[in-house]
């Protein structure tokens, strides 16, 4: 199998998992703040991805910590949006990757795409707005996902000029996922010591109950541990614009994942917008593939 297609198969793992992870994300916001969820969430991360700092590579560290911060903004902002709106709309705001990364990539890197993969952005837009249209005006928590959706589009045009800059002496991608948990876990634990108290929250973490610390322990072991790996080794193989329109399948999943465990039910435009999406991504591989800019160790 080419290495462009086995990327395309770990970035639609990656996306199918964010896509489950709005429920989790949801049930904590009720009990935790963005920042604690954060700390919580890299915590358990750490505790698989930690040894991996021994015989780590200086740039390993270098490029890994600039994608950390990068996501650790996109991530609180996001948590910080999600307690502000619905899933719904925080799920539709995020998916907008699909068209801030081309248009990022257009406007600062001076890129040019063809009609097919405008299209196919064109169609995920589209489907995701057929998804999940709501009259409901623009809110406050819609700004902050929109923030967030800007951070991570950046997050994945420097994923991807990490892989052109380092093809010569590839980098490992578990080494680059502890070196970005590491951030995001201090980054969080910093802030949250600036706040009255510091870290006197701790000690209520033991009334927490079994959902929620299933839910933390999913998010941080499959939501972070495997994704932030698998996002990183299948973007060394995908270029960011397909990537941005992979991603852009994960309102579809949370779509999904809401009716399989919060019996939401989807509509037939609902229903007709997923299928929309889902089109996107097969049309936007009808187009010539480019070369792989590089590979990956595991």
């Amino acid at each position: 199998m080419r290495p462009e297609r086995l990327g395309l198969w770990a970035l639609l793992l990656v996306t199918m998992v964010w896509g489950t992870t709005f429920p989790a994300m949801k049930l904590l916001s009720g009990q935790l703040d963005a920042l604690q969820i954060i700390w919580l969430r890299f915590a358990i991360a750490l505790l698989v991805l930690g040894p991996l700092w021994l015989d780590m590579q200086r740039n390993e560290r270098r490029w890994g910590a600039l994608l950390g911060t990068l996501l650790f903004l996109a991530f609180w902002l996001q948590i910080e949006g999600l307690a502000r709106t619905s899933s719904n709309r925080n799920a539709f705001v995020t998916g907008l990757n699909v068209l801030v990364v081309p248009l990022l990539a257009m406007l600062v890197l001076r890129r040019r795409y063809g009609w097919r993969l405008w299209a196919a952005c064109a169609m995920a837009l589209g489907g995701m707005v057929m998804m999940f249209h709501e009259d409901a005006p623009w809110n406050w928590g819609d700004t902050l996902t929109l923030i967030s959706t800007l951070f991570y589009a950046i997050y994945i045009l420097v994923l991807e000029r990490c892989a052109q800059r380092t093809q010569a002496a590839p980098l490992r991608a578990t080494r680059m996922a502890a070196v970005q948990a590491s951030v995001m876990f201090a980054a969080a634990s910093a802030l949250l010591l600036l706040r009255p108290g510091g870290m006197d929250w701790t000690a209520q973490l033991a009334e927490l109950g079994t959902s929620a610390w299933t839910a933390l322990i999913y998010l941080g072991l499959l939501a972070s541990v495997l994704v932030v790996t698998l996002q990183a080794w299948g973007q060394q193989r995908v270029d960011a614009l397909r990537s941005a329109i992979i991603f852009g399948l994960e309102p579809v999943f949370a779509a999904l994942t809401a009716w399989l465990m919060l019996g939401e039910r989807m509509g037939l435009v609902a229903i007709s917008g997923a299928a929309l999406v889902v089109a996107a991504l097969v049309f936007s591989q009808m187009a010539p593939p480019r070369a792989a800019s590089s590979t990956i160790n595991k």
